[in-house]
């Protein structure tokens, strides 16, 4: 492309950062990455009423931890600041003052009060609700007298009638919407502030917004926004809507339908690159069959002509399934501090345990692989650290039948004799027992895995066995011994 890419992820700070913002902020992050472009962080804080401190820093720190990096923003600064629209009043105020200049917008004095009216009559009319641009025709001499006496008033937009709006998105091609459809909307409230519109549009424009990417909720206000542009005289950026996301069951996701805020998912145990690279997954597509991709591999294939306007399904089933090939990729060493953490507050291990312990570590390499997420590696990983204070209730009834108890203890007096403890020595033992009873060797294993674990999962038995050592696995099969005796007689 021969202009500068400049896009930008513009939320506001009133909540948690949600999913579907998140994949907004991934979808242009991916944009300007692909093309050699400039990634903004803009905050839209100008609805003070809803205003959050502390969401705005979740928002700093949820794409932060996605690994979503903006190369302009409130705390990296840039040529196009500040990027903080509470910081940018007097912009707008001048800006709104040049579309009443010119005719293009109108003080408008109405009362909150008649203007429920307004709406009240309509309803009981079943008329379109909106404003009906009451203070557009007044006289100059009634807009100076109200001025005068210091009448509260908003800035609307002079919305030109009978005019057809049409603009091309790039992931639905052309739409059209009539003027006639629209309202004079409020730019300036009376408190000063811009509204959403006002402010979005200026930004844009000062920014040197290229390409607008945001979701599909924000295609009825595309059109307010070229009327905006063209009332100011601006070429409009590029617009590109994406799909809404839903719930596994079809419906609007929600906190309880995976709307969950991506710190939340953070704290449940997903790797970052899972969640980042499932959400360029929501509406997009490679154009193969490829669905484990890094960051780079994304950046490559990552295309506005491949996302699709179609509503894609937030499946947290595959998501799980991708987090958990991410975790057989990673490194102990990379995720080994949060494994320990979480086995610390548990009370698994002591507060003061040296994260470089062999053992722990040892054991967040036989459970990765097997785990679909961080917290199912603390989780699990409870028989490592003490001895099992019962057994599962299913496994028990399947697996401790009375003659499992003669052989743990044949088994358990061989380990014992044994001067070596190893995962082949073991399995030899195993073998050779099984050979000369002559029956199979699930009926050792299975009562084995369930004496040192008090489950029936976990990692291949003789990789366990070794990891516990002789001592704890000896203790814990007479544990076990004497539970089938008391219990199976």
């Amino acid at each position: 492309m021969e202009k500068t890419i400049r896009v930008r992820f513009a939320p506001s700070p009133t909540g948690y950062l949600h999913v579907g913002g998140a994949r907004t902020a991934l979808f242009n992050y991916l944009f300007a990455r692909h093309n050699n472009g400039v990634f903004i962080l803009r905050i839209e804080d100008t609805d003070q009423s809803r205003y959050q401190e502390s969401a705005c820093k979740e928002i700093f720190d949820s794409l932060k931890w996605l690994g979503i990096e903006w190369d302009e923003g409130p705390d990296v600064g840039g040529d196009y600041g500040p990027y903080v629209q509470s910081e940018r009043r007097d912009i707008y105020k001048q800006y709104a003052g040049q579309l009443v200049e010119s005719g293009n917008a109108y003080p408008c004095f109405c009362s909150p009060e008649r203007l429920q009216k307004v709406r009240e009559k309509q309803q009981a009319e079943k008329q379109k609700i909106g404003y009906d641009r009451h203070c557009r025709s007044l006289s100059e001499s009634e807009r100076r007298k109200l001025l005068e006496k210091n009448t509260p008033c908003v800035i609307r937009l002079n919305v030109p009638l009978g005019k057809t709006v049409v603009f091309n998105d790039a992931v639905r091609g052309e739409i059209t919407y009539e003027s006639d459809q629209l309202d004079d909307l409020v730019l300036l409230k009376t408190d000063g502030f811009p509204t959403y519109h006002l402010a979005n549009v200026v930004d844009d424009h000062l920014m040197k917004i290229s390409h607008v990417l945001r979701g599909d909720e924000w295609i009825a206000s595309t059109p307010r926004h070229i009327l905006l542009y063209e009332a100011f005289g601006w070429t409009p950026p590029e617009f590109a809507h994406m799909p809404v996301i839903l719930s596994s069951d079809g419906g609007k996701l929600s906190k309880r339908k995976g709307a969950a805020s991506v710190l939340d998912y953070c704290r449940a145990g997903y790797l970052p690159e899972a969640l980042l690279n499932f959400l360029s997954l929501l509406g997009w597509a490679p154009g193969d069959d490829r669905e484990i991709m890094n960051k780079e591999e994304i950046f490559s294939a990552f295309s506005l002509q491949r996302v699709s306007p179609k509503a894609s399904v937030f499946d947290e089933k595959k998501l799980e399934w991708m987090n958990g090939q991410y975790m057989a990729q990673r490194s102990v060493e990379s995720i080994k501090g949060d494994i320990i953490q979480g086995w610390k507050e548990k009370g698994f291990i002591d507060r003061n345990a040296d994260e470089n312990d062999e053992y722990l570590e040892q054991v967040i390499a036989l459970m990765k692989d097997r785990s679909k997420k961080i917290t199912d590696c603390i989780d699990n990983s409870f028989y490592f650290f003490k001895d099992p204070e019962g057994y599962d209730e299913k496994a028990a009834k399947k697996h401790f039948k009375p003659d499992a108890a003669k052989h743990l203890q044949v088994l358990c007096d061989k380990i014992e004799a044994s001067d070596i403890f190893t995962q082949e020595s073991l399995e030899n033992i195993f073998r050779e027992y099984a050979e000369k009873a002559g029956v199979s060797g699930g009926k050792l294993i299975h009562p084995t895995r369930l004496a040192v674990s008090g489950v029936s999962f976990g990692p291949g038995l003789f990789e366990l066995l070794e990891a516990l050592g002789k001592e704890t696995v000896a203790k814990r099969m007479h544990n076990a011994i004497s539970w089938i005796k008391e219990n199976k007689s």
